[in-house]
């Protein structure tokens, strides 16, 4: 913990970032054993990670941008956590129209995005490459925001939330694994895509640590913007996809332990 503490925030981000990736291999891994995933269990992770992402965007993102706006700023407080978050929630709305992907169950006939002949394992594998993006750049800016003395931001909040986005990364490393196992990609092939999906993070989570370190008059706007873009990923991706085949109570409760673990982990160590 000393020796983490002593690095640059930059590799406490990229080395927080690692671990989430490594928690999505891990999901991935698990192909290795299971050729198929119950459709309530699918569910139930999926309402899950979009808890944890709720719970996430306020804690560790909102409430410290917030918090960081002085009354002499001549800035109304909210004024840049509602522009970044509005921001945020516009960027990923974009990426979602150009970005070609595919969502979990679904066919390749109702790919997302720009048309494509791309494969179904390859849009499977940027639908979720599309979540990972505001969760490597939310835990980016969380170890930035600790490391300038952001008030309602530290160290211990930058790592529960790597630790709740790593948590919830683990069941999505599995939503996409085994499902291409079902479709006929043997188990390496389907293991490869699955931890694919994760690397986006420690790039993201670098160039946002790097940013709001650098140029610490855009972290209220930075912090905002990756819980935006958290936000819409749950209420666009997730919960839909949750609530999708009729496991209504499983989604939800799913959804309800996901927050509550986050709120724990952030307060709690925070």
């Amino acid at each position: 913990m000393i020796w983490f503490n002593n690095q640059h925030v930059v590799i406490q981000a990229l080395l927080a970032c690692l671990f989430t990736w490594g928690l999505t291999a891990l999901g991935a891994g698990t192909v290795f054993f299971f050729k198929t995933i119950n459709r309530g269990a699918l569910d139930g992770m999926l309402g899950f990670a979009a808890g944890v992402m709720i719970a996430a965007s306020f804690w560790s993102l909102l409430s410290p941008a917030i918090a960081m706006v002085s009354e002499s700023s001549g800035v109304p407080r909210w004024l840049p956590a509602a522009a970044g978050f509005l921001l945020g929630g516009g960027f990923l709305r974009l990426a979602d129209r150009l970005l070609p992907h595919l969502h979990i169950e679904h066919n390749t006939d109702d790919a997302e995005g720009i048309k494509t002949s791309w494969s179904r394992s390859v849009l499977l594998v940027l639908a979720i490459t599309l979540h990972n993006i505001p969760e490597g750049l939310a835990v980016g800016v969380g170890f930035g925001a600790a490391a300038a003395g952001i008030p309602g931001a530290g160290l211990a909040g930058a790592m529960a939330l790597a630790l709740g986005i790593g948590l919830q990364n683990f069941p999505e490393g599995a939503a996409v694994s085994i499902p291409l196992r079902r479709d006929g990609l043997s188990r390496l092939w389907s293991f490869w895509y699955g931890q694919l999906s994760g690397l986006v993070e420690p790039v993201a989570g670098v160039l946002g640590a790097a940013l709001v370190f650098f140029i610490q008059p855009v972290m209220p706007y930075a912090l905002s913007f990756a819980a935006g873009a958290m936000i819409f990923v749950a209420a666009e991706e997730l919960i839909p996809e949750a609530y999708g085949a009729g496991n209504d109570h499983i989604a939800t409760t799913g959804l309800m332990l996901g927050f509550t673990l986050m709120m724990i982990l952030d307060v709690g160590l925070g």
